[in-house]
């Protein structure tokens, strides 16, 4: 029987499956990789104990293919955090699970630049924005800490294959606009449920000019529309990424969308005249055009996150601020995704020019993004942050309200302190 067109989703659903299927089948996936950190993480390794009661071995099914992050409160912001740390230290070194620990940086930039991600991979996380590491063409998904524990115990987990729901885009991206701008267009359009349960599929002309950290910026968001994963075909830019980490990586030029595919629904879009965008309180799909929101005060501006903390991000957030100084009164929080993005950032003169001027540079985590260990908004503040949530307490105070933007508008705030258009900078 000839095999039916295939969107990327159910390619990598029947890799896992062993078996041809399709959206909306029920499937027992085998997992590639598991992620959990140091958050999410004590409770799913409860939950694996509680799985492996009364079996002689408590092992995990594949100590090779789990990955320990400490990143959300690290370093340990509490007590209770410390000793979560050291739950999760004593876990990995009796299971022989690699463990990055405190400073390594946030999960979803570690683990694609470590080469934990390869093109058509099924991959979870106790995490929600597990859906980045669709940036290089896998199928990579949220999980809660109950699904975590089976996971651990089996390698394997059941899923709903997605229909999946394809975002055409074409066009140069004008001048003093980025994926972030972009990302958040598309959340606006299609809304926050818009993609419910569904793979959002990045592609286009647009989308394939995108970096590698451009692209992660885009798959990342895709949980801000509802979507179950955010995939963008893997190309040579992706292969080039990869074979860094790997060397013996070939790319498998099958982990696309066949062009006669089913999709759930295809938009097109022509973002030539796409100006800097703007998610205003409290939801992520409230998006603005810049120049409606120009003219905001704001108390502090946050730039990091596994949205928009690599040093490309850094780099044009400097480039917008120039010499200028901080506006008086701003609060100016940068936090790098990684070890290895400070490190890029510090050799390029970042980190002390950002001293200097007064900024406040952390050590690579979550930081502000989930109104955790630092940063935290006051009752009537105002935040604009380049993460990717804006939802009532985020970010701190429930009486406070953030709004999100691109690393090029942050840093044309920083120096007005108040919402400014980085094309008039």
């Amino acid at each position: 029987m000839e095999q039916k067109p295939m969107t990327l989703a159910e390619k990598i659903f029947s890799k896992a499956a062993n078996k041809p299927v399709g959206a909306g089948e029920f499937v027992v996936a085998n997992i590639d990789r598991a992620m959990t950190h140091d958050i999410t993480g004590p409770l799913a390794v409860k939950g694996f104990y509680e799985i492996m009661e009364g079996k002689e071995e408590k092992k995990v099914w594949d100590p090779e293919k789990v990955v320990i992050i400490f990143d959300h409160q690290s370093p340990a912001d509490s007590v209770n955090a410390a000793q979560n740390h050291i739950y999760l230290r004593q876990f990995a070194k009796e299971q022989n699970i690699l463990n990055y620990d405190i400073f390594e940086g946030v999960c979803h930039q570690v683990l694609p630049e470590k080469g934990h991600v390869l093109p058509g991979d099924l991959i979870v996380g106790s995490d929600s924005h597990t859906c980045a590491y669709g940036a290089l063409g896998a199928f990579s998904t949220g999980l809660g800490s109950t699904d975590m524990a089976a996971v651990l115990a089996t390698g394997r987990l059941w899923f709903k294959v997605p229909e999946t729901i394809r975002f055409n885009v074409e066009g140069k991206l004008p001048k003093h606009v980025y994926s972030k701008d972009l990302i958040l267009h598309l959340i606006g359009d299609v809304g926050a449920e818009g993609a419910r349960y569904m793979a959002a599929e990045f592609a286009g002309e647009t989308v394939h000019n995108l970096s590698i950290s451009e692209r992660m910026t885009m798959s990342n968001m895709a949980i801000e529309m509802g979507g179950k994963a955010g995939l963008i075909e893997p190309d040579a830019v992706t292969e080039a990424y990869v074979k860094e980490r790997v060397p013996d990586f070939k790319l498998d030029l099958n982990w696309k969308s066949d062009s006669d595919a089913s999709f759930r629904e295809v938009r097109d879009y022509d973002i030539s005249d796409l100006e800097p965008q703007v998610a205003c309180p409290h939801n992520v799909d409230n998006v603005k055009p810049v120049t409606e929101m120009a003219g905001t005060k704001i108390d502090q501006i946050f730039v990091g996150s596994c949205t928009n903390g690599r040093f490309e991000d850094i780099q044009l957030m400097m480039e917008a601020m120039g010499n200028d100084p901080i506006a008086k009164g701003i609060r100016l929080i940068v936090v790098p995704a990684s070890r290895t993005e400070y490190m890029k950032a510090y050799r390029a003169g970042y980190i002390e020019t950002l001293m200097e001027k007064g900024a406040i540079v952390e050590s690579p985590c979550c930081g502000p993004c989930m109104g955790g260990s630092f940063g935290r908004l006051g009752d009537g503040e105002v935040g604009l942050s380049t993460s990717n949530r804006n939802f009532r307490g985020r970010q701190g105070s429930p009486n406070s309200f953030v709004y999100l933007c691109s690393p090029a508008t942050a840093g044309a705030s920083a120096i007005t302190g108040e919402i400014t258009d980085p094309r008039e900078i």
